[in-house]
């Protein structure tokens, strides 16, 4: 997995939202993220923006074509696994 930074944005210059109105991505409470979903459904980098929000904490807007909510979901999965993997290696090196 790379890691992301402020400084590593090239990604960017090949993303789908790159022309789109900004506010697409930050809707109001309550409102549809279908539009923005879609823009982000065929797009050659959705997986480059998804780590860097997750590598950035984004709150906010539709990154990699996930909301935060399923966006904090991947983190708790991954929060999850990650614990699970140290307790089977502390497992495995106590035998």
């Amino acid at each position: 997995m790379r890691s992301f930074d402020d400084t590593d944005d090239a990604w960017r210059l090949l993303a789908n939202c790159l022309e789109q109105n900004p506010d697409l991505f930050f809707p109001e409470r309550g409102a549809s993220t279908k539009e923005a979903k879609a823009v982000c459904q065929g797009c050659e980098v959705r997986g480059d923006c998804l780590e860097y929000a997750l590598a950035n904490g984004e709150k906010f807007g539709i990154w990699g074509g996930l909301s935060d909510r399923e966006r904090r979901r991947i983190l708790r999965q991954r929060a999850l696994a990650r614990a699970a993997q140290a307790v089977q290696e502390k497992v495995m090196s106590s035998i």
